[in-house]
């Protein structure tokens, strides 16, 4: 290969071989702008080529499938003709560089998911990591990111019902923002799909005029954010929420009219993925001519109306003769279109500058990037965490002084702070929001039901053990659904790692799909679509495997939906599942003693099962008062939260003569839900526990004033030994400042 070709792949980001494979595609070697078209195509955040083979492996079909991973989004069967779209993305990068727009645009374009299936959406939920909130630039971050996907779902008119947030050293250099949407589709509605059929029908482009900005965005996601990436503001796009409202509006209008053959978002790559991909579902080619595409800035060139990713586009393939009908409809919301090329049957995506062809290439061959398995090798660092001897961590000296600083832990502590700075009413349909319940809730108008929807990960837990922590995350997810009252259904997941090329990094992205397999399997939650995110790494160092696990569940009578806060002083307290003391990966073992360390908390799939059948067929029987999922900071912070939301104390005994008071108190072992309940009930819950052969231990009572604790050793003649006596005010202070109190530092 000569130098000149040489530079030509290394200046678009591609090898030697993929050079050669454009040039087979091709018959000839390609002009500048065609190898850019495919330098965006097949980079990896548009081509997920080294993610495909293993996303392959997840399960994506089920009866309650509609729609799974292929389509903008998924959409799963809710019962009596309706259904729920949803999808989660990550904005990553330009989050860590512009915070503002990086998150708003985020929650723009997963918006645009949501309704180029024929869905209204109806809420949305989001994922955060930072680093430590002591460092300025981190809150700086935070209160950016937060700010954008506020200001726009407001503007847009979408609650934010749940969400979750973590801080770790591991972000510093590169946080996470990942945006989940939803949306209803009721009895009739459409489904919209991604395609171009019919030879001779036109393509059109709606939404902003197209400008600069956002070029090259789709590279820039696909490689290691270094000073360097770090300083290409020009990749970062601004959000327009009001264009985006007005542009929903218009294409809801037009899918329902039927006068749509398909639809696509320009997303990632702009007009350049939307118009090959449609291209290659629809097994047509498109032929377009750049110069009738609007723009707003003077003398933009083709490579750059190609590649640019202006915010609030969409392009069409309309139905021949609807052409005024569709322009009638976007001219009604304001929403500029035009005619900008047709479909053709020659599987070329064609190019025009007027009369002059610019580019012509296969469409399929652009939107098919080929595929990779590189080596995956288990990392070193298992052999010191995993050989750590957790038997040698002292016994604090007050474990009532634990609990309050774990309360005060940013990752542990209340997230108001963030969440009231998002709108969780607007709409009018929420029914709860993620506080009260580990999930938010949307009822569905006109109907007894209702969906509820979760975000969760311990990265952590992931970093220690890639596989169980993935299916860890899908067992919290559910469980969260399952406190509520809802039945889980499927998930979107947003797989978060840093370079695929690095060995050691492609075993944790393989363990995890494992993990995610086999936990979406066992709880019957397929996986219908999703977002990998590669290259979260910056000086060498990478991000904890982060695989964000979004997940829907329904609930069949909203009158039933179950909160986490103790109700009534009398009530018993029980625990649904064991206690395993497991204290591996814990936030005590991080806070307390500065230690990420151990083997993760195991888990078993067959008692969480069992242990969310029951707890589903309790709430639905209307035998519980609240059910909270035991998680980060063990049973004591369980019992503090529920304590805490209520305004109520409990009086709570722990009896294990196998378990130190630590492992007790802070062991974070999976499959555990603490419920309450009126004394009257506690025998026919019993009664389903032997049903479902789930483990049931009433552990306390709850009451008026303190959180108290206590140990019973049985040896010989019962003995207890008070924990925890802490009044309720203590326990709510420290909860609910920790957040504030930093930001404000």
């Amino acid at each position: 290969m000569t130098a000149d070709k040489s530079k030509r792949w290394e200046d678009a980001g591609l090898t030697a071989e993929e050079y050669g494979m454009i040039e087979d595609a091709l018959g000839r070697e390609p002009n500048d702008l065609e190898l850019a078209l495919f330098s965006v195509m097949w980079s990896e955040h548009c081509g997920y080529k080294y993610s495909r083979a293993l996303l392959k492996k997840l399960p994506t079909t089920g009866s309650q499938v509609l729609q799974g991973p292929g389509e903008n989004a998924g959409i799963i069967d809710i019962q009596d003709g309706q259904a729920v779209v949803m999808k989660i993305e990550s904005h990553n990068h330009p989050s860590a560089v512009e915070p503002y727009a990086g998150a708003a645009t985020g929650v723009g374009g997963i918006l645009r998911d949501i309704f180029t299936m024929g869905a209204r959406p109806v809420a949305g939920l989001n994922s955060l990591r930072f680093g430590p909130l002591t460092d300025s630039h981190q809150r700086e971050l935070l209160t950016g990111a937060v700010a954008g996907m506020a200001d726009y779902g407001r503007t847009f008119g979408i609650p934010m019902i749940a969400g979750e947030v973590y801080f770790d050293d591991s972000y510093s250099e590169n946080c996470l923002v990942n945006a989940m949407a939803v949306g209803f589709l009721d009895k009739g509605d459409p489904i919209a799909k991604g395609i171009a059929a019919g030879v001779g029908n036109v393509v059109m482009a709606a939404g902003t005029p197209t400008g600069r900005d956002g070029i090259e965005g789709a590279a820039f996601a696909s490689v290691e954010l270094t000073e360097e990436a770090a300083e290409r503001k020009a990749a970062i796009p601004k959000g327009y929420p009001e264009m985006g409202k007005r542009l929903m509006e218009a294409c809801l209008e037009a899918i329902k009219a039927g006068v749509l053959v398909g639809i696509q978002d320009m997303g990632a790559a702009g007009l350049t993925s939307s118009a090959c991909e449609m291209a290659a579902r629809g097994k047509h080619g498109i032929e377009l001519d750049l110069s009738l595409v609007p723009v707003r800035e003077p003398d933009m060139t083709p490579y750059e109306i190609m590649l640019s990713e202006t915010q609030e586009r969409m392009l069409f393939v309309v139905k021949a003769g609807e052409e005024e009908a569709v322009q009638a409809i976007f001219d009604k919301w304001d929403v500029p279109l035009a005619v900008i090329g047709r479909v053709t049957d020659d599987g070329l995506l064609r190019l025009k500058d007027g009369d002059e062809v610019v580019a012509e290439v296969p469409a399929e061959a652009l939107a098919d990037a080929p595929v990779y398995h590189p080596a995956a090798r288990r990392p070193d660092y298992l052999d010191e965490t995993e050989s750590f001897d957790l038997a040698a961590v002292a016994e604090p000296d007050d474990y009532g002084k634990v609990l309050l600083k774990l309360l005060g832990s940013p990752n542990i502590s209340s997230r108001e702070w963030i969440f009231e700075r998002f709108d969780h009413q607007v709409g009018g349909n929420t029914l709860s929001v993620a506080g009260l319940t580990g999930a938010g809730v949307i009822g569905i108008k006109d109907s007894d039901k209702a969906v509820a929807f979760s975000v969760d990960c311990n990265s952590r837990l992931c970093y220690l053990g890639p596989r169980t922590g993935a299916a860890a995350a899908v067992a919290e997810a559910a469980r969260n659904l399952v406190c509520t009252g809802a039945k889980p259904l499927a998930v979107t997941d947003g797989l978060n790692f840093g370079s695929p090329e690095k060995p050691e990094i492609y075993w944790q992205f393989s363990e995890t799909i494992g993990g995610i397999a086999e936990a979406c399997k066992k709880l019957d939650t397929p996986v219908i679509g999703g977002n990998v995110s590669f290259y979260n790494e910056s000086k060498g160092k990478a991000i904890y495997p982060t695989p964000i696990i979004g997940m829907a569940g329904l609930i069949d009578n909203k009158a039933n939906i179950c909160t986490q806060n103790f109700k009534k002083a009398g009530d018993v307290i029980v625990l649904l599942g064991e206690n395993k003391g497991e204290l591996g990966g814990s936030e005590y073992l991080n806070v307390i003693h500065g230690l990420v360390a151990g083997r993760p908390p195991q888990l078993d799939l067959e008692l969480e099962k069992r242990v969310q059948d029951l707890c589903l067929a309790a709430i639905r029987e209307g035998l519980l008062s609240s059910a909270h999922d035991c998680s980060e900071g063990g049973l004591a912070v369980n019992l503090a939260e529920s304590c805490i939301l209520g305004s109520l104390g409990a009086e709570v005994t722990l009896e294990d003569q196998e378990l130190s008071p630590a492992q007790l108190l802070y062991g974070e072992s999976h499959s555990r839900i603490v419920v309450s309940l009126a004394p009257e009930h506690l025998g026919r819950l019993q009664q389903l526990a032997e049903e479902f052969s789930a483990p049931l231990t009433v552990i306390g009572k709850v009451q008026e004033g303190n959180l108290q604790i206590q140990a019973r050793a049985q040896t010989g003649e019962d003995t207890d030994q008070v924990l925890i006596d802490l009044p309720l005010q203590e326990l709510e202070a420290a909860w609910r400042r920790a957040i504030p109190c930093q930001m404000e530092s």
